[in-house]
């Protein structure tokens, strides 16, 4: 498995830009760590209502179970930022994405980080298949290699 500061742009299928602001910077003037947790939620919601079709009244929702980040490079306001989104893992009824950090025009990631959803029934919030429209959705973002993997 290649580490993710070897990872660049073309390893991911779908992006959004961000422009950093003011007050994502801290006291050490770049972007705080926390800041990169409301990045990933943005692209993966962005995604998700865009091309899977998820709505604020979906009856089915997807709850973080896990979530990780790796900082490679600082990066600071005014930058401006470009987020990657792939798919690493999918399931029946949970996801694992991978969201990579670019300051803009920049190949290397400066982060690479994600978390894993499970989807559950809105009311119950029992685990639930997914839906085919949001399963297809996110089969896209598999990359190549996950494509060519066996499910059991």
């Amino acid at each position: 498995m290649s580490s993710h500061r070897e990872h660049t742009r073309s390893d991911y299928l779908f992006f959004l830009s961000y422009r950093t602001r003011w007050i994502d910077n801290d006291q050490y003037s770049h972007v705080n760590n926390s800041v990169y947790y409301h990045l990933f939620d943005s692209i993966v919601n962005t995604f998700l209502i865009q091309r899977c079709g998820l709505t604020s009244d979906s009856a089915q929702i997807g709850l973080v179970v896990s979530s990780h980040c790796q900082f490679f490079s600082p990066l600071s306001f005014p930058q401006v930022l470009d987020l990657g989104l792939r798919v690493v893992k999918l399931g029946s009824s949970s996801v694992t994405y991978e969201v990579a950090v670019f300051e803009e025009g920049n190949d290397v990631p400066a982060a690479v980080g994600g978390y894993t959803h499970v989807f559950v029934d809105r009311g119950s919030r029992k685990s639930a298949p997914m839906t085919e429209p949001l399963r297809e959705g996110l089969s896209s973002l598999l990359s190549t290699n996950e494509r060519l993997k066996p499910r059991l």
